[in-house]
């Protein structure tokens, strides 16, 4: 099963339209999907090195446009769609105590979120539920994830072939290790 995942991944990462399933996947990741868009990513540089910094560029703009609507939600939709949100992964509860904290160190906050498998999503809608400056917010975003996608494009790019093998010869451990970190920053939510 995972074998036949990997190979349709790897041809959605080749069909034209591939750009835009990433682009979509990684907007609605910044806001409330709980997918990375490496899932993405990563088979469509390997199967098309060349265009590594092309999709890193997708990635990057789609996850901050993402990453506004989070910020939308948090600030004008808290109480109807973000506070369950929030709910869902936990974290409702933190309540005034943590929007001063959180305000105090937030775009320590947002790079943290977006380089990491922490879920980005209640990053962006606690960033703009506690009310953090916008230029602030958007800056770290960029930064942040212009900082994961670029990094994971370069590595593709540089060691693609060593690394598409070394994928494809251990798909199983890969996987779990995909789960593993995905899996973990869920729980590093409920921690926080």
């Amino acid at each position: 099963m995972i074998r036949a995942l990997y190979d349709w991944t790897l041809r959605l990462a080749d069909h034209p339209r591939a750009l835009w399933a990433l682009g979509a996947v990684s907007f609605v990741e910044s806001s409330f999907f709980p997918i990375p868009p490496d899932v993405l990513m990563i088979p469509m540089i390997i199967a098309r090195p060349s265009r590594a910094w092309l999709i890193a560029t997708v990635a990057l703009v789609t996850s901050v446009l993402g990453g506004l609507l989070g910020y939308y939600i948090g600030a004008a939709l808290f109480e109807s769609v973000g506070r369950p949100i929030l709910d869902f992964y936990g974290k409702a509860e933190a309540g005034a105590a943590f929007a001063e904290r959180f305000n105090a160190w937030g775009a320590w906050a947002v790079l943290f979120a977006g380089v990491t498998p922490f879920p980005f999503k209640v990053i962006t809608i606690m960033s703009g539920w506690t009310g953090l400056s916008l230029p602030v917010f958007v800056l770290s975003a960029i930064i942040a994830r212009g900082l994961r996608f670029f990094v994971v494009a370069g590595l593709l790019w540089k060691f693609g072939p060593p690394i598409r093998d070394f994928i494809e010869r251990r798909l199983g451990l890969m996987f779990t290790l995909f789960m593993v970190g995905l899996i973990g920053g869920f729980a590093l939510v409920k921690y926080l």
